[in-house]
């Protein structure tokens, strides 16, 4: 019998250089894997990440140990790595240059599990395409973080965001749909985030999750909801997304839409007061919420 998860986590990890409004250096193996696997695992979720690397370039599975998630992981030629200065202490405002780009990921790659949903957390535009949502449609069901198919590296390797040509086709087939509020406007040409989500929904998406500093906003057809985020300092801001994301859609195979925003939100709060990924437990989660919330 196949393995079971609740999730698998899909996406490069990538050498990360980030460097704050002072200057100050960091260098890590990260990645919208990274953050989301942790935060998925450590909520309690049976997690599975599969990540595409050039192993003589990092030790990914040090990268995972302690938070509960199954690695899986497939060659690639280049390792995804991306310089990231930040121009602002809240690091809303950041320049992006791509040093090195994965090999695209294929659904035949993947280990051969049972997994209730397949999150896709890529990086740059390339790393998935829309067919490969596709076919994991036909195996359960599909969160995409729309991150990957905006953010285009540029001939001289900058990152540029740009529409994604093929909404319109795969949007269909995406049950959970993660913006933030600027990759909203580049999909829809609306600032007003409930109404971009009711667009997007409109095209296609189940279920649409638009991230902002100030709050996370969920959208499936019927109502808006909204859940403000109560972070006390922004020293681990880096992965906001991904945690929010991983965190409701994990909490969604059990919970209604309310309180999925609810663990999500309080989840993403939490963990921006430390750097790097959510190494807590979902009771801190819980505790957080009754504190805060």
């Amino acid at each position: 019998m196949k393995k079971q998860y609740d999730v698998l986590v899909i996406g490069p990890v990538s050498l990360d250089c980030n460097i704050d409004y002072e200057g100050h250096e960091r260098r890590e193996v990260g990645g919208a894997v990274v953050a989301s696997g942790w935060a998925a695992a450590r909520s309690g979720a049976r997690t599975a990440v599969f990540t595409k690397l050039n192993s003589a370039d990092a030790d990914v599975q040090e990268r995972f140990d302690g938070s509960g998630a199954d690695l899986y992981q497939a060659p690639s030629a280049a390792t995804c790595s991306i310089r990231n200065q930040y121009l602002t202490a809240d690091k809303e405002r950041r320049i992006c240059t791509s040093m090195g780009v994965c090999d695209p990921f294929r659904f035949d790659e993947l280990p051969d599990v049972d997994a209730a949903v397949y999150h896709f957390a890529g990086l740059v535009y390339g790393d998935f395409d829309g067919a490969l949502f596709a076919e994991a449609a036909r195996h359960g069901k599909v969160a995409v973080d729309v991150q990957c198919l905006l953010r285009h590296v540029e001939a001289d390797k900058s990152m540029a965001f740009h529409d994604w040509a093929e909404k319109m086709q795969y949007l269909p087939v995406i049950d959970y749909l993660k913006t933030d509020a600027a990759e909203a406007e580049i999909l829809t040409g609306l600032t007003d985030r409930a109404e971009a989500a009711k667009l997007l929904h409109s095209w296609g998406a189940k279920e649409v999750l638009i991230t902002h500093n100030t709050e996370v906003l969920a959208y499936d057809g019927e109502r808006i909801y909204t859940c403000p985020i109560k972070a006390r300092n922004l020293s681990g801001r880096t992965g906001r997304g991904d945690t929010t994301f991983a965190g409701y859609i994990t909490e969604r195979q059990h919970a209604d839409i309310r309180q999925a925003l609810l663990y999500c939100t309080a989840l993403v709060s939490l963990k921006m007061e430390t750097p790097g990924p959510f190494r807590g437990a979902r009771q801190d989660v819980l505790d957080y919420i009754r504190e805060f919330y």
